[in-house]
């Protein structure tokens, strides 16, 4: 049964829209990334992406549960996002979101159909 219940459960996830001065996206991403580095149990993964050509972006941290995302906050964490905000040329957009449908696509190895 707790397979099922497994199932059933979500993810959640983090977003950030935001828009950094010109030229920072790079040096953002580096610290991005180490504050990434600093996350353990519940963390399920991330996405960061950019808008080509632009300073534009929109990051993705998925969570197992929003306990688990307010238990990875740490002072390392704190430390290198406080670096990064002088970077933003406007305050980003956040939000918090349960992962309502998610599909991936079939593993064609994984055909169990008869032929």
């Amino acid at each position: 049964m707790s397979d099922f219940q497994d199932f059933l459960k979500h993810k959640f996830a983090y977003v950030a829209i935001g828009e950094f001065k010109a030229g920072k996206f790079e040096e953002a991403q580096r610290l991005y990334e180490q504050a990434i580095a600093t996350y353990g149990e519940g963390f399920q993964g991330t996405y960061l992406m950019q808008e080509p050509g632009t300073d534009r972006g929109i990051a993705i941290i998925f969570w197992e549960s929003a306990a688990d995302m307010e238990a990875n906050r740490n002072e390392a964490n704190e430390t290198i996002l406080k670096q990064m905000a002088p970077l933003f040329a406007s305050h980003p957009i956040t939000s918090f979101c349960e992962v309502v449908c998610e599909i991936q696509p079939e593993d064609e190895s994984d055909d169990h159909s008869l032929k």
